[in-house]
């Protein structure tokens, strides 16, 4: 389950009712999904071939479709990170920095962990969800974010697009330093 962590305050929310409500609020789509569907060869792999890929999106069909006609996603695939992947650092430094997109960034993690810091309102500010197997996000277009990888440094995420070669980073400057 999803973990999230108010910079500003250092209060943690744990539990799915309690962090649902708290993304609800922020305008953030949270949801979980059964990652026991996926079979056990594939549960902790970070290294995967195209048809691995294609397995994963086999797997989880009737959840992306259903996310997709509600959100109007048009496209997905499956995006594997771990220490393996050539040039990992260089990627998470574009992840690193805070910026939005113009239209919902989502990933459903299939294995492995991740993590979006994410601007909430103005009296919540900077927070982060820690993000486990099963858990699915859904920032919203033009909301100031970014994603990286946890202590692992591994994860198996299905990303939904509505265009995605529209589907670029604008970088977002804040007018004081807030998210440290």
């Amino acid at each position: 389950m999803a973990v999230i962590k108010i910079r500003k305050t250092g209060e943690i929310i744990k539990g799915e009712e309690n962090v649902l409500r708290f993304l609800e609020k922020q305008g953030v789509l949270y949801e979980h999904w059964d990652i026991n569907k996926l079979p056990d060869r594939l549960k902790e792999k970070f290294v995967l071939t195209d048809g691995e890929k294609e397995e994963i999106l086999a797997t989880f069909k009737e959840e992306i479709e259903n996310l997709a006609a509600r959100r109007g996603y048009k496209a997905w695939d499956v995006v594997a990170l771990s220490d393996a992947t050539p040039n990992l650092d260089e990627l998470l430094k574009k992840f690193e920095q805070v910026h939005i997109h113009t239209e919902d960034e989502v990933r459903a993690i299939i294995a492995g962990h991740g993590i979006f810091i994410i601007k909430g309102d103005e009296q919540t500010g900077y927070f982060d969800v820690e993000l486990e197997a099963g858990d699915v996000i859904s920032v919203p277009e033009g909301n100031p974010h970014f994603f990286t990888l946890m202590e692992d440094r591994q994860v198996v995420a299905v990303r939904l697009f509505i265009d995605p070669s529209g589907w670029v980073a604008h970088p977002y400057e804040e007018k004081e330093e807030v998210i440290k």
